[in-house]
């Protein structure tokens, strides 16, 4: 077998702590990552990883070995993405992570525009809400909105995203339309329950900061779900324009409280640190960021 199969097989193993995850990282079957690690630990004569029923851990040889074999893997690859510079196309499989709901409604097109203008590409899209951990995870990059917490990560901004309040009209007309931020406590509010204010919408107007408490009988963890819930005439939400902009361009929706600016987020594409990022990872940001923009096509006619 190819010596650095062997090694990613054993970073895997070590990075994850498990042969299932390092298994499913590396689209392996588990035995054969077996296989990879002990080839790894007969020919190097030492034994890299202590394993039990419940939990794989490194040896003293193998947390001495996991730096080098990092950095060979890291070394490699960059001497791969190297070439394809030189040749102008990135290849190689391109592990992505990125938030349903902007994902399902926004990277279709852009995906298969992206496949077609790199065909040596091999791209893996997971859609996930919660934040991933990229290197734990394998991943080469994510896309992120909300508030980026403090990390070693780096960050480019692809897009600003806009929150705005809005509900069907045939629920403004049974229930009133909100006038001030304070009049949302006696409306029944659709809360998504990822948001990073918690069960608390901010609004400011003219330099005044309004913070409202929500109603929580309502919570869900997809904003589609909630904007859907809204069209039927459930309540108010407080959800992106990438979700509900078609919906109020078509008048299916509302938007309310005109004048009052909502908290802004943005969109983000985050990756591994690294002295250069690979070219796929390149490749696809600067691909983003002629698709997307300030203000991106989303916002248009809202």
């Amino acid at each position: 077998m190819d010596r650095l199969d062997l090694v990613q097989a054993f970073t895997a193993v070590a990075e994850t702590g498990s042969f299932s995850a390092a298994a499913a990282r590396l689209g392996l079957a588990r035995a054969l990552v077996s296989k990879r690690v002990a080839a790894l630990e007969q020919r190097l004569g030492a034994r890299l990883l202590a394993r039990t029923t419940r939990r794989v851990g490194l040896t003293g040889e193998g947390d001495a070995f996991l730096p080098h074999a990092r950095r060979i893997l890291a070394e490699y690859q960059e001497a791969v993405d190297e070439l394809a510079r030189r040749r102008g196309e990135p290849q190689g499989r391109l592990k992505l992570a990125a938030p349903m709901s902007f994902a399902v409604r926004h990277l279709p097109a852009v995906l298969a525009s992206f496949a077609e203008r790199f065909p040596a590409l091999r791209v893996e899209l997971v859609l996930e809400d919660r934040f991933v951990d990229l290197v734990e995870d394998g991943f080469d990059l994510a896309l992120r909105i909300g508030d980026l917490p403090d990390s070693s990560l780096i960050a480019r901004l692809l897009a600003p995203i806009r929150l705005v309040p809005c509900a069907a009209p045939h629920y403004l007309a049974r229930h009133g339309v909100p006038r001030e931020p304070a009049d949302l406590r006696h409306h029944r509010c659709l809360h998504y329950g990822y948001l990073s204010t918690g069960r608390r919408w901010h609004f400011e107007r003219a330099g005044r900061r309004e913070t409202v408490p929500v109603d929580d009988r309502f919570v869900a963890n997809n904003g589609d779900f909630l904007a859907g819930a809204a069209e039927a005439g459930a309540g108010i939400v407080l959800s992106p324009t990438f979700i509900v902009g078609e919906a109020l361009r078509a008048g299916r929706l509302v938007r309310v409280l005109e004048g009052w600016e909502t908290r802004r987020f943005a969109l983000y594409a985050v990756w591994p640190p690294a002295d250069r990022p690979p070219a796929r990872v390149r490749a696809l940001v600067d691909f983003l960021l002629g698709r997307f923009g300030d203000p991106p096509y989303w916002d248009e006619g809202i």
